[in-house]
């Protein structure tokens, strides 16, 4: 999926930068496995804005993909990959060979009509999902059970990957992108490769309405306020005085550990991710 830019007939258009989409097979959905969504502007039942920046945008529909992989022994097809517009990896439609059409999130190198399958019993090849305990050490994997039978929770982003590393007792040891390694039960489910759309982190916004259309609003700095609407806010000129990077509730932003102790997972990471990239 190369990057595409662009002669820079305008001050914006000269930064931006998009994917030429050559991947993209099939430009419209399939009509069964969609679903509308309705904007929230980050706002909960009351109205309340619970996660500020959020609103406008251009509308969606929510492409129902299959995390779970539960058809065990039954192949399916590779019919199309398609964008979708609610997570940068790419999604592939699979038509299994009882009639049910499924998306999965598409592997890098998985192309059309590629047969893949799941289960204890397939194959260690592109795009099949097994058992950890059945997938050999050093193999990457993605979209990852966290508990069997829940569905993938990690590594689903475009371009993420996990290397299997080793297997002791009811656990495999996988190393995760962020470069941490942690336990995951042997009957979790896995995917075989790599997350396709890898040069997604390459991509140029370029200017403010793009992000306008990803429904992503301004941010005003703190700094820029007035020292009533936030902690950082006040002071003549760049004024920071010893104020250290807080949130407008007064939470510092830098260091501060804000994960609880009582996290049931805790136990289950081997090596923190932050002591993986000091190392």
């Amino acid at each position: 999926m190369p990057v595409k830019s662009f002669k820079p007939y305008t001050p914006s258009r000269r930064a931006i930068q998009v994917s030429d989409f050559s991947d993209i097979t099939k430009s419209s959905p399939e009509k069964k496995l969609t679903v509308g969504m309705r904007k929230h502007g980050g706002r909960n039942n009351t109205g309340m804005v619970m996660v500020r920046h959020h609103g406008g945008g251009h509308k969606r529909k929510y492409r129902a993909v299959d995390f779970r992989r539960e058809k065990f022994g039954v192949p399916a097809r590779v019919a199309s990959i398609e964008y979708d517009p609610n997570r940068n990896a790419r999604i592939a439609l699979l038509f299994y060979a009882d009639g049910e059409k499924r998306y999965i999130p598409a592997p890098l190198g998985l192309g059309v009509g590629a047969t893949v399958m799941s289960g204890p019993q397939a194959e260690i090849k592109l795009g099949n999902a097994l058992p950890l305990i059945n997938i050999p050490e050093g193999a990457s994997v993605h979209a990852i059970e966290m508990i069997p039978g829940r569905g993938a929770q990690f590594v689903r982003a475009a371009g993420t990957q996990a290397q299997l590393m080793a297997k002791e007792g009811d656990y495999v040891l996988l190393k995760m992108p962020s470069g941490e390694i942690r336990k995951v039960l042997k009957d979790c489910l896995a995917t075989i490769g790599q997350v396709g759309n890898i040069e997604h982190n390459t991509i140029t916004l370029g200017k403010a309405g793009r992000k306008r259309h990803l429904g992503v609003k301004p941010t005003v700095r703190g700094a820029a306020m007035n020292a009533v609407d936030h902690p950082l806010g006040g002071g003549r000129g760049h004024s920071k005085g010893n104020n250290v990077p807080r949130s407008p509730w007064n939470q510092p932003s830098k260091g501060f550990k804000t994960r609880t102790k009582r996290k049931i997972w805790t136990w289950m990471i081997v090596q923190d991710r932050r002591k993986a990239k000091t190392a």
